[in-house]
């Protein structure tokens, strides 16, 4: 873990080991000023030398001056290493994320990702920060008052270095009690996040059904739970303030009693005892800095495990070592192809799977909601693996090929279409980024996505929204399929990508991709078997396994889940969903 987070420092090591120095630096001016003060008391006061007073002060001012320049100096590269480090982190995190397989993304969940980018990372911030300053401010300062205070008085000292002691068991103590319940803590803010970002995404959905109360309750409950864990740790580390205080007021009345008689007995010169009062100021109040600092690192621990699992996380899906470069044409074919989403399930989500598609057909794909046809069509662009058996796409297992040239050559318009912040013509151009205004206007036209976006007061400058909530459902439809015909793919998959699209418009789509890109092999999920019936073959999905594969008019004659269900959607209940029980 260590490693993984310390890899992240890259070009502010250099700050990273400077601010310690720099810190240092200025804890000797400040051990120096306690000397210089005691010796104006017993050579410049009690002496009356006047000229020892103004040279003994001059320099205390030049060391007060040279010590604030430090801790300027400490306090800057200090901010630039942590921030830097956080950037650093955050950017690794977020890359490795794009490499992730949607397993991978199923194992962390949204909410939980975004938990570690956001508050994982400042934690590792503010406790880095602290690291670099604090943890090398505050042993510094104890050492090096400890070591002059003994030189002053072994006697007197060795009441800080059992103070010391005493404190430091103190710490250790509570830190191991509170570690559990911050991380706890992170895990909580997982569900908070998921909490926000849902009511966010879906606040029509809330404020419909006013629902607003509900969520409120939820969301209060999610916060309540992170306030008990954060209470029931700050409760013990807040020990540690009253038990540093009592431990700093008993030195000093300790030091000023055994002092005030050695200063009687001539053993102990009142500078001195001021010089001893100040170090032992330095030393109690540096272990009060070093239980913050634990307190911190105890925090962040569970942070820097989080954020190191997401950095190492390695994707499921991987290149071959000799990948293929090419996809010769668009032609599928599964053999006996197993799928589960978890390889440990006792039922796969896919099972016995056999298909022989040929280049540039058009295939239909449709079944009950659960029966497995995203699941299955996610197999051909490899954004998951079998688990058994094999997919072909040109005639080569889709494990063989880079991924990359794999996933240009198969373009998906997934279920839920996305839509990014920008122009219309700057989301087009996701299908691809080269593409001239000519050839997004003519994916737009073969998506009949034209017909709208003519009539916007901007046309293809018109901003889109995040999240395109400026579009209706069909129109952003339109969009994404536009989107997806711009990568000129060999595969194209509609993934129930015109279910809000009105009747006609679907037909016109259809009719366009029959006749423009007819060397695209086209797999269309839908409900409606309008959207479906002129494929060239028919795919009928019932619980993860092939009920039929064939034309409109045998699957009428030989499949009776097909014919129920074209029954029930072309006879007098036309509004009949394929789930509906007929």
């Amino acid at each position: 873990m260590i490693k993984t987070l310390a890899a992240q420092l890259k070009e502010f090591k250099l700050p990273s080991i400077l601010t310690p120095f720099c810190m240092i630096g200025e804890v000797v001016c400040e051990m120096i000023i306690p000397v210089l003060m005691g010796n104006i008391v017993d050579y410049g006061i009690n002496g009356g030398d006047m000229g020892y007073i103004l040279k003994t002060g001059i320099v205390m001012i030049l060391v007060a001056i040279l010590g604030l320049i430090s801790g300027c100096l400490g306090a800057y590269f200090g901010s630039k290493a942590s921030t830097g480090f956080a950037r650093n982190l955050r950017k690794a995190m977020f890359d490795n994320i794009q490499k992730y397989s949607f397993a991978n993304i199923d194992k962390f969940s949204t909410s939980g990702l975004v938990t570690r980018l956001t508050t994982d990372v400042t934690n590792i911030q503010n406790a880095y920060m602290m690291m670099l300053r604090m943890a090398m401010r505050a042993p510094a300062s104890m050492i090096i008052a400890m070591v002059m205070s003994f030189i002053i008085s072994p006697r007197l000292a060795t009441i800080y270095l059992c103070a010391v002691i005493f404190l430091g068991l103190i710490i250790v103590l509570l830190m191991g009690t509170t570690t559990k319940y911050f991380k706890q803590v992170f895990e909580k803010y997982d569900a908070l996040n998921e909490s926000v970002q849902e009511n966010v995404s879906a606040i029509r959905v809330v404020k419909s059904y006013v629902r607003e109360e509900h969520e409120n309750t939820k969301f209060a409950k999610a916060a309540e739970n992170i306030y008990m864990m954060f209470v029931k740790a700050e409760k013990r580390m807040s020990y540690m303030m009253p038990i540093n205080m009592a431990t700093v007021y008993a030195c000093i009345l300790l030091i000023s009693w055994m002092g005030a008689h050695m200063i009687v007995s001539d053993t102990l010169t009142t500078g001195n005892l001021m010089s001893l009062l100040t170090y032992c100021m330095n030393i109690l109040m540096s272990l009060m800095m070093l239980s913050m600092i634990f307190v911190m690192i105890t925090m962040s621990q569970a942070s820097a495990k989080r954020i190191a699992e997401v950095i190492e996380e390695k994707s499921t899906l991987s290149n071959p070592e000799n990948p293929v470069m090419e996809v010769k044409d668009g032609s599928i074919k599964f053999n006996n192809a197993y799928f589960a989403y978890n390889k440990d399930s006792k039922e796969p989500v896919l099972k016995n799977i056999n298909l022989d598609i040929k280049s540039g057909e058009t295939i239909g794909i449709i079944g009950g909601t659960g029966s497995a046809k995203s699941s299955l069509v996610n197999l051909i662009s490899r954004l998951y693996d079998v688990t058994d058996g094999s997919v072909e796409v040109g005639g080569i297992d889709v494990r063989k090929y880079d991924m990359e040239v794999l996933r240009n050559q198969v373009s998906v318009v997934l279920q839920k279409n996305v839509l990014f912040s920008g122009t219309i013509l700057e989301n087009l151009r996701w299908g691809d980024k080269e593409a001239t205004d000519e050839e997004c206007k003519r994916a737009c036209q073969l998506a009949c996505a034209d017909e709208f976006i003519d009539r916007m007061p901007d046309g293809y400058d018109t901003y889109i929204e995040q999240g395109g909530n400026n579009v209706s459902g069909g129109q952003k439809q339109r969009l994404c399929i536009a989107r997806a015909l711009l990568k000129k793919p060999k595969i194209l998959i509609l993934d129930d990508s015109t279910s809000a699209v009105d009747t006609a418009t679907d037909a016109k789509i259809r009719k366009a991709f029959a006749e423009e890109i007819p060397d695209t092999t086209k797999l269309i999920i839908a409900q409606r078997i309008s959207s479906v019936q002129n494929c060239d073959r028919i795919i009928v999905m019932d619980n993860g396994q092939i009920n039929g594969f064939d034309t409109h008019e045998n699957l009428l004659n030989n499949n009776d889940i097909y014919r129920e269900v074209y029954e029930s959607q072309t006879g007098s209940s036309g509004d009949a969903d394929f789930d509906e029980k007929v």
